[in-house]
């Protein structure tokens, strides 16, 4: 997965995921919006042949998007290396 970021001002962050689908950006979303420090997260696909998609996450004040998202992307990478395959 590429990522282009494309605002990272402290409480703001905006990223934009190369190749990937709703699926990815889904999953993102949902646990963003779990966490109490997250005022708003939400992706935007554009238009699906010419766009890659991007993620906005906006962190309550005081607190900082990318140090959120990392260890979201953490969390969610740790779940992934767990699951065995029978």
């Amino acid at each position: 997965m590429g990522i282009k970021v494309l605002l990272n001002e402290g409480s703001e962050l905006r990223i934009r995921l190369i190749g990937e689908s709703h699926t990815a950006l889904q999953l993102f979303r949902t646990r963003l919006n779990e966490n109490k420090d997250v005022e708003y997260s939400n992706y935007f696909t554009g238009h699906p042949g010419l766009d890659d998609p991007e993620l906005y996450l906006r962190a309550k004040k005081g607190k900082d998007a990318s140090k959120i998202l990392k260890a979201i992307s953490a969390d969610i990478a740790k779940e992934f290396s767990t699951i065995k395959l029978s």
